[in-house]
């Protein structure tokens, strides 16, 4: 079977090429260039270098694509308007969506490709419903990326393989230098990969056209005037540094409007809420659950789920209610549903339940 893998120039990456060398398929690794020159810690020319170095170590071809275009339309416009809009975006979900089960699955078929493999620490396992392809949360549930992998379908699953789901972070290192890769060592990289430094605020600034960024007012909670800022691109839900309010409680920032300029900031006593709505959401069994589904729900990729309901609106639309007060809901990331290690599917969160 002929395999394209997904080459980043990591760790994650390499051990999935060489379990798909060592099950005997057909490899061919592929590297990504997405970010323009000098843009964030993606696509550098130490990650192509690196990904070529365990290619060759490992017996395969290996190939760089240009993604940039795509890469500026689906991933980087996005991201600059979700923050110019008030809300949080999530750009490497849309990156998985977009280009590297979309546009890449489809270059790999060009290339004889039956299946793609990528160093995402997921698993794909049976859905009890249909028989088919279901994502499952993965072994090490400290790396887990099923948040960033929702919207993939029965069809994107049934041709892709997770290499690297079934073992821990310590076990890929280990696996990597047993095999004398020369990234077996080689640091992950945390960051939004295409924003210079961690720098989002500053990116946007860059990147926004003119006459785009407002200042405006701080408020608390009754609406009375506690601060200025210098545009609503430089704050999410939740945050609590750099809002300029002296004095006074601690507070973190409970509500963009973007439309007014007002960024809310209450003590955090006031700063969770008891459900969301979702948006384009995609459901893994091809529709929506029962009305009070009992699911476990993600709303940052860092959180615990915890245990709410959800109430289909429509075939893309949900409400979702927690079962106990729940956590700051931020605008623009993923509302993502399990049951069990059982991803039952996701979607953007459009606005808090209060």
């Amino acid at each position: 079977m002929r395999v394209v893998v997904a080459m980043s120039g990591g760790v994650d990456s390499a051990v999935a090429a060489a379990r798909c060398v060592r099950a005997g398929h057909e490899v061919i690794g592929i590297s990504l260039r997405l970010a323009r020159d000098g843009a964030g810690s993606c696509c550098s020319l130490e990650d192509f270098h690196d990904a070529r170095a365990v290619a060759e170590r490992l017996g395969f071809p290996h190939y760089v694509f240009d993604f940039t275009d795509v890469f500026e339309r689906e991933v980087v416009r996005p991201f600059v308007a979700e923050y110019l809009a008030g809300r949080t975006p999530n750009p490497c979900a849309r990156c998985n969506e977009h280009v590297k089960f979309g546009l890449l699955w489809r270059r790999a078929r060009e290339l004889g490709a039956t299946r793609l493999a990528t160093g995402h620490y997921a698993r794909i396992g049976v859905d009890p419903e249909s028989g088919g392809a279901h994502l499952r949360t993965a072994a090490d549930a400290a790396k887990d990326q099923t948040y960033f992998l929702f919207a993939l379908t029965h069809a994107d699953l049934e041709r892709t393989l997770f290499p690297v789901g079934e073992l821990t972070k310590a076990e890929v290192r280990s696996e990597a230098r047993a095999l004398g890769l020369p990234v077996a060592d080689k640091p992950d990289s945390m960051e939004v990969c295409f924003v210079p430094a961690g720098d989002a605020a500053g990116f946007v600034e860059r990147q926004a056209a003119s006459g785009a960024l407002r200042p405006g007012l701080v408020v608390d909670e009754a609406g009375r005037e506690i601060g200025r800022h210098g545009g609503v691109h430089r704050f999410t839900v939740g945050q609590r540094r750099g809002l300029g309010v002296a004095g006074g409680p601690r507070r973190y920032v409970k509500a963009i409007d973007a439309a007014a300029g007002t960024v809310t900031a209450v003590p955090a006593a006031a700063l969770g809420a008891s459900g969301l709505v979702a948006r384009e959401v995609t459901w893994a069994a091809g529709h929506p659950p029962p009305h009070e589904t009992p699911v476990a729900v993600r709303i940052r990729h860092r959180h615990a789920p915890v245990p709410a309901r959800v109430a289909p609106v429509s075939a893309a639309e949900v409400r979702v209610r927690f079962e106990y007060p729940g956590p700051a809901v931020t605008p623009g990331q993923a509302a993502v549903f399990y049951r069990g290690d059982l991803v039952l599917g996701g979607g953007w969160i459009a606005e808090a339940i209060q």
